[in-house]
């Protein structure tokens, strides 16, 4: 992944699926960011508006340079992996 890609997490505490791509992401050595929506619904609002979801958790692989971000929104770390997989045949 190139250095200028960011990652954000948007996730909930006790979130057992949240918990395992956070692990995943720092066993592989790879820094994201964390919003957290426990407490405020504003941020649910945000990914209903962008994604149609209100479920964590979902990671935005992107830059913010450009504005342009992937969301991966399905449960299960296979889909991350295969996310990151391709963002690396691209970079």
């Amino acid at each position: 992944m190139t250095k200028n890609r960011d990652v954000i997490i948007w996730s909930k505490q006790g979130c057992s699926y949240c918990n395992e791509v956070k692990a995943y992401l720092q066993e592989e050595g790879i820094p994201y960011k964390t919003v957290d929506v426990t407490h405020n619904d504003a941020f649910r609002d945000i990914l209903d508006t962008k994604y149609g979801i209100r479920y964590v958790p979902v990671v935005e692989i992107g830059s913010s340079e450009d504005g342009i971000y992937q969301a991966i929104t399905e449960l299960g770390i296979e889909h991350l992996k295969a996310a990151l997989a391709e963002e690396k045949i691209q970079s």
